[in-house]
């Protein structure tokens, strides 16, 4: 068989490499039974590299121009020119034009063809690579149909395609072009069939665009197409839009531009038999790839012909089921401020630690929310949690009830259990032991130091025996029902302090003040120590001048060589022993800690060193309790000149003490998981470089990469398939360019919610007001801590902050984030220092510029730029 040109009929998945993405799929179309494919050939990946190889200047080309970034805008259009240039200068050698005329012969050298490339790095599941290539449609005649794959092969170094695969990490050397001749279908209509929603990635719903024509029209963004929505065999949606031209082709060759008469204008493109019956060909075609679809198809003579099939790319996985139910899903990356993916040993320890029923989908977690929707009592219960969380998820999962059919209810035959005698009491023992913090604090901390002796003398199967033994004592603290009850008591008494001073006072969130410089807060604390590290160094200018050109990691080591060197060593060692186990993304256990890149923490304390005079840690938390203080002393005041106003004062003071106590906890559990998870991790990797001794990983980092199991399963077989590893890396590659929805359904369906616009301006950025008080400032659009650059008055606009983003705080005076609720850390943080804080502001970061001017409405929850 010739290695130069292929007929469908030869060609299936396998030759992917041969015949590029769309050539392969074309090939696996045409076996599908009932499936009309127009006949065609692919002239392959050989003869594209013959062409490439045999020209020494095009090879020189291609490697100044692998020599280039994104930003290189002007070279890469220099370059790519010249290269499109060469290529299509070139004579096809008469080895490969003979076999094109053979197969033009056998499929008639008069009829019209498109001629189309076909990339080896196209229509895969992960990148679709669309429209990077040229398309040219209605070629007549061999001389026309050479010119133009030419043409075809030129197109891989468009502009457009070159930064394309430069954005997407691709080798331009390794990606090559086949070029597919197929006979031109002349349709009455023609368009696009997904058979997931592309808007909200429902997967049993297919969406049509059609319009009258050749489909290069509607592909073009040329005239408005009519939508058609299918579920399940019914139309369930349609839009007939006015269609005023069409572009048809020639008798002679290429195609043009016509006039739709008045009457045909608004008349459906597809009658609803014919919708019904290409839903039913569009399910054949994603069952036969086993991947929703993007298929290209066209109505010639009342039979639908399908010209192209890709999978979509764009859509987000979907959480696995055991069973065939419906299911609804919502974030844990969004409750834990974290919506980055997680590497398979972060979920496992995650999986190991958590009680709820948790599912993966796209290297994040989500909970399977569906048990919890169906119960009238347990469903207020979980609404009212993800009112605190994050609104815009509770709002979601309201639209989902609203429809009835998704979730059956159960029946409301039952009352909401009460409030207990248990909860009672428990909240009575609360009150009454003004220990209760310090105590469960020494209760984690004495448990660490045991677990961290008692890991020293474990390895091999033993340590994992040991750590799953640790994870349930981890487990006990973390749900202790003790422990929550401190932090769900504080909780409930911001939320009554809340409602009953706007109630009697008119005073919005004065819980938010209240909250501010509690005791107990270990990570508000933590942004207070990096300030008195800063107060250390700042009297050494030489060790500050060292700082600022640190790169190295083992730079604590050199410092001994200046004046308050070790001083300032001795801080900064101070510090990592109390907080070195946290981090960026941290309850992914695989990140990078302090304590293993100690270096992350130095521009956040030359920026400390820079904004602030000495003792501000002090002065800071002062300040802030000074401000509650006195906000409590007014609420008071005011309160007794009322109606039942000493009642009002007893009970408001009751609820103030709970929150002063018992707020700054909330902080501390996670504080305590952190501390553990660091220890297994420094314990793993002793065992993963034993690992890489015995030859069975390459770097010990490889180990993330595997889940608990699997590597307790090598530590113990020494034994490893080298390939898994590798999946999973592109599979974390790939994952990172998704954005993980806040709850998805078991159909792969996206369910978003909205805020409710009150009066606000029209431009108005809407979010969650979490922490109270009005600023304007310059936003600061920061995206990874390391290098972050804060002077004293900027507002932070950021994705998301987690604890290790609070050495931030001391430096800004306002917050805005994507993700977030009332009760998540950054808001927790903001109001304990006292600055407006406005979460869930959906793309706050790319609708916010860096360096623009904005005022951040706390209480009232938006952002205007100004």
């Amino acid at each position: 068989m010739s290695s130069y040109v292929f007929g469908f009929q030869d060609i299936d998945k396998t030759k992917l490499m041969v015949v590029g993405g769309k050539g392969a799929n074309l090939g696996e179309l045409s076996k599908i039974e009932g499936i009309h494919v127009p006949d065609g050939f692919c002239i392959s990946t050989e003869a594209f590299k013959r062409i490439i190889g045999e020209t020494p200047s095009i090879n020189e080309l291609l490697e100044q121009l692998s020599l280039l970034k994104v930003e290189d805008r002007h070279k890469i259009g220099e370059l790519s020119s010249e290269i499109r240039g060469a290529i299509e200068g070139i004579a096809i050698p008469e080895e490969i034009e003979d076999e094109i005329s053979h197969f033009l012969s056998m499929l008639g050298e008069k009829n019209a063809y498109a001629v189309r490339s076909s990339a080896t790095a196209e229509d895969l599941p992960a990148t679709s690579f669309a429209g990077q290539q040229d398309t040219y449609l209605n070629i007549i005649g061999k001389k026309g149909i050479l010119k133009h794959i030419s043409k075809c092969w030129a197109s891989l170094f468009t502009e457009r395609a070159v930064t394309y695969r430069l954005q997407n990490g691709f080798d331009h050397l390794n990606v090559h072009l086949s070029v597919v001749i197929q006979k031109m279908a002349f349709p009455q209509a023609s368009g696009i069939l997904f058979t997931a929603d592309p808007i909200t990635s429902n997967r049993k719903v297919s969406s049509i665009d059609a319009s009258f024509g050749l489909g290069e029209a509607l592909v073009s963004g040329l005239v408005n197409a009519d939508s058609y929505k299918v579920h399940n065999g019914e139309i369930i949606d349609k839009k007939i839009s006015t269609k005023k031209i069409a572009i048809d082709a020639l008798k002679e060759g290429g195609t043009k531009e016509q006039k739709i008469s008045p009457e045909l204008q608004n008349r459906q493109a597809l009658m609803d038999e014919q919708i019904l019956q290409l839903e039913r060909i569009g399910r054949r075609i994603e069952e036969h790839f086993v991947h929703p679809q993007d298929i290209e198809w066209c109505l010639v003579d009342d039979t639908f012909t399908i010209v192209q099939s890709r999978p979509i790319t764009t859509l987000y996985p979907i959480p696995e089921a055991n069973d065939q139910e419906n299911h609804v899903y919502i974030s844990v990356g969004h409750q834990q401020m974290m919506t980055e993916p997680i590497k398979p040993l972060g979920l496992s320890f995650f999986l190991l630690t958590t009680n709820a029923p948790m599912r993966k989908a796209g290297g994040r977690l989500f909970v399977d929310v569906t048990h919890q929707l169906a119960s009238p009592v347990s469903r207020n219960v979980l609404l009212n949690a993800m009112g605190q969380h994050d609104p815009l998820m509770k709002d979601a999962l309201m639209n989902i009830m609203e429809r009835g059919d998704f979730i059956k209810s159960l029946p409301n035959d039952y009352k909401a259990p009460r409030p207990g005698r248990k909860n009672t009491d428990m909240l009575a023992q609360i009150e009454n032991n003004p220990t209760i913090v310090s105590d469960l604090m020494k209760k984690s901390q004495t448990s660490i130091e045991k677990l961290k002796q008692k890991i020293q003398t474990k390895s091999g199967s033993d340590l994992f025996d040991f750590i799953l033994e640790d994870i349930q004592e981890l487990k006990k603290i973390l749900f202790a029902p003790q422990s929550s009850a401190v932090f769900m008591a504080a909780i409930n008494a911001s939320t009554w302090v809340n409602e009953k001073m706007n109630e009697w006072l008119g005073e919005k969130n004065a819980a938010d003040t209240l909250s501010q410089s509690v005791p107990n807060n270990i990570t508000s604390e933590m942004g207070l120590a990096l300030l008195d590290v800063a107060d250390v160094i700042r009297p050494y200018p030489e060790v500050i001048g060292y700082l600022q050109h640190v790169k190295d990691e083992n730079f604590l080591e050199e410092l001994d060589k200046f004046e308050g060197g070790r001083e300032t060593r001795d801080a900064f060692n101070a510090f990592l022993s109390k907080f070195g186990m946290r981090c960026s993304g941290e309850i992914d256990m695989t990140r990078t800690r302090w304590s293993e890149k100690p270096a992350t923490l130095v521009p956040m304390i030359l920026s400390n060193i820079k904004n602030f005079e000495p003792n501000a840690s002090k002065r800071k938390f002062e300040e802030g309790q000074h401000a509650a203080l006195k906000k409590e002393q007014q609420l008071l005041d005011r309160l007794k000149k009322l109606p039942d106003g000493e009642q009002k004062v007893k009970e408001t003071k009751r609820m103030i003490d709970l929150i002063r106590n018992f707020i700054g906890y909330r902080e501390y559990p996670k504080y305590g998981m952190m501390n553990r998870y660091f220890i297994y991790k420094q314990a793993l990797l002793k065992e993963a470089e034993q690992l890489v001794k015995a030859g069975v990983i390459h770097e010990k980092e490889d180990i993330y990469y595997l889940t608990f199991e699997e590597f307790h399963e090598a530590v113990r077989t020494n034994k490893l398939d080298d390939q898994i590893i590798n999946k999973r890396k592109d599979d974390y590659k790939l994952y990172e360019k998704l954005t993980p929805p806040r709850v998805i359904t078991s159909d792969g369906e996206i369910v978003t919610g909205e805020y409710k616009r009150e009066n606000f301006p029209v431009e108005a950025l809407v979010g969650l007001p979490v922490s109270s008080g009005v600023i304007e400032g310059r936003a600061r659009v920061i995206l990874n801590i390391e290098g972050a650059d804060l002077e004293e008055g900027d507002i932070l606009v950021t994705t998301f902050t987690d604890p290790s983003w609070t050495p931030l705080f001391v430096s800004i005076k306002g917050l805005v984030t994507e993700v977030g609720g009332l009760m998540t850390h950054g808001a927790v943080i903001a109001r304990e220092y006292g600055l407006p804080a406005v979460v869930g502001v959906e793309n706050a970061t790319k609708l916010i510029k860096d360096g623009q001017r904005i005022r951040v409405h706390g209480a009232e929850g938006y952002v205007e730029i100004l």
